[in-house]
């Protein structure tokens, strides 16, 4: 059973969330949070696998309640809810620790799927997040009359970017393909600098633009 801690200050959208979650058989809604505080409250009385958290929560906003819920707890998943496919939202929300990202208008479609990809310790963004993404990247590409990078890594490189991509360790990426750890950190080293990625955040980011992490 995926227990589902629910975060938004509206109770209307709570109240929606519960039902489409609560027709599922394997899924259960654990509480209610209907600010930041509370949200972070009841993430570490409860442990939940997943939190669907609200971006714009009063007294403590969805990002900070995120990064306050994953730093004491880094076995709970947060699902991000926003109403704004922007660029900028998403990588604060990846930066505090948030699995995924999903767009409210679109909720109703891909709330279960991703509530089940999150309990797995898995990225999932709305398809039309990746869509975006990866539309308004060709198009900076296009404006600068530059390439994509993507081309410029190896084989070996492309499967460690998926990999780190879908929240693996460095040990756990060694494990699946039989590399040493500090092989593993070479590789990545080397993904950043061609594709000129800076951080975790960002290398997550452009695997959604690609299309590279399953199941968007």
């Amino acid at each position: 059973m995926i227990r589902v801690l629910l975060a938004d200050d509206h109770g209307v959208v709570r109240k929606g969330l519960r039902f489409i979650l609560e027709q599922e058989t394997d899924m259960e809604v654990a509480g209610e949070a209907a600010d930041g505080r509370e949200a972070v409250r009841l993430a570490r009385e409860l442990s939940p696998e997943v939190v669907v958290m609200d971006i714009a929560m009063p007294q403590l906003n969805g990002i900070d309640a995120t990064s306050q819920i994953v730093k004491q707890n880094p076995r709970i998943n947060v699902l991000i809810l926003s109403m704004h496919n922007d660029e900028t939202y998403l990588l604060r929300a990846l930066e505090a620790g948030a699995r995924g990202f999903l767009l409210k208008d679109t909720a109703e479609e891909d709330l279960v799927r991703a509530v089940r990809v999150a309990a797995q310790g898995k990225p999932f963004f709305s398809p039309a997040i990746a869509q975006a993404l990866l539309e308004d990247y060709m198009r900076n590409l296009q404006q600068r009359n530059q390439q994509d990078s993507y081309s410029l890594l190896t084989e070996r490189e492309k499967e460690v970017l998926q990999l780190l991509a879908e929240g693996r360790s460095n040990k756990e990426v060694a494990q699946l393909l039989n590399l040493s750890v500090y092989t593993v950190e070479t590789h990545r080293t080397r993904i950043m600098q061609k594709l000129n990625l800076h951080n975790t955040a960002e290398l997550v980011l452009y695997a959604v633009r690609k299309k590279i992490i399953p199941g968007l």
